[in-house]
């Protein structure tokens, strides 16, 4: 059961094949003189026969119509590439390779144009249009579809994706949006293996995305944890790392995926703002206290090895304590200066 389940899938996935055309401009020619010497062919049986009508027999046209109607489909076989771009031949469903070279190229005429059918997104077509199209007889399908296209689009590609509405590690909510920049790598994958590979690419970034948020916090860890907002690499490193194992079966390769926009959602952003002001406030005056601290060490200490003035316990405190609301008060002290005894 398991064996067979494993042969099924390993048959479904697609490998590209490269493959080469015939020069489009040898075989341009080659056409044109089989369709100029089948119609040359044709007016002079008509002319014979017509100075011959005893003996002429309308059988004798049939290979010149047969030639002219050959370079004719064979006419339909040229096909150009630019640069950065790819054709998969179909022929009657099977695939047979991958053009990959740019230029002016000739293969089977019967290879298709088309690689199937995708439906549209809902709501892009209006109901009105699609009773248009039944009552004049096209079906409503072709409205609905939209064709693709055997030639693929092998450049760098990127896309900015919505902010996304995600709770992080911690449950709260933050908004989260990134950048994506990827490519079509195997042509074969991309064009059989998903349904439309364009599609494909922004609904598993989506998912990728919220996922990467939910696995980290937003600005607050315990030691050494990777936050969202202070481990942009990382978390870039993490969300690329993701997609291409999502994409690998789309034969898409992602190049760069890092996160555009960070924020809290609406609802818990005034509240996680006045945290962080709480959390900015307590990190200065830690930083406040100690400057101050050291520097009341060191006016004791200075004082005490240069003999400026022998203090007891007593005054040391008094000392401190007033060094302290002088060097950590929010205001601009100002001091009663004593001009007398300091044991008064």
């Amino acid at each position: 059961m398991n064996t067979n389940t494993n042969m099924n899938m390993t048959k479904s996935v697609s490998n590209e094949r490269e493959t080469s055309a015939i020069n489009g401009w040898a075989m341009l020619a080659l056409n044109l003189a089989l369709l100029l010497g089948a119609a040359v062919w044709l007016v002079a049986i008509i002319v014979s026969g017509a100075k011959h009508a005893n003996e002429f027999s309308p059988w004798w046209l049939l290979p010149a119509i047969l030639l002219e109607l050959l370079a004719l489909v064979m006419l339909c076989g040229h096909f150009t590439l630019q640069p950065n771009e790819a054709r998969v031949l179909i022929l009657f469903g099977a695939y047979q390779g991958t053009v990959r070279a740019s230029g002016f190229w000739w293969a089977n005429p019967f290879y298709a144009r088309t690689r199937g059918r995708v439906p549209l997104p809902p709501g892009s077509v209006s109901p009105e249009a699609v009773k248009a199209a039944v009552a004049k007889g096209m079906g409503a399908s072709s409205l609905l579809t939209r064709p693709l296209s055997a030639t693929l689009s092998l450049r760098v590609r990127n896309f900015n994706s919505e902010k996304l509405k995600v709770n992080d590690k911690r449950g709260n909510p933050v908004e989260i949006a990134a950048v994506v920049v990827w490519r079509v790598q195997d042509t074969a994958k991309a064009a059989f293996d998903v349904d439309d590979y364009e599609s494909y690419v922004h609904i598993q970034s989506e998912a990728a995305i919220r996922h990467i948020a939910s696995l980290y916090g937003y600005d607050r860890g315990e030691e050494h944890e990777l936050t969202l907002r202070e481990s942009a690499d990382e978390v870039a490193a993490a969300l690329r790392k993701e997609l291409q194992e999502r994409l690998d079966k789309a034969g898409v390769v992602i190049e760069e995926a890092r996160l555009t926009h960070l924020a809290y959602a609406a609802e818990i952003a005034q509240a996680m703002l006045r945290r962080q002001q709480a959390e900015a406030v307590i990190a200065a005056r830690q930083k406040i206290v100690h400057g101050a601290v050291s520097m009341v060490e060191m006016a004791l200490r200075e004082l005490s090895e240069k003999n400026v003035v022998q203090l007891d316990e007593e005054r040391k405190a008094a000392m401190v304590s007033n060094l302290l609301v002088v060097l950590c008060g929010e205001t601009e002290a100002t001091p009663v200066i004593n001009t007398g005894t300091l044991y008064q």
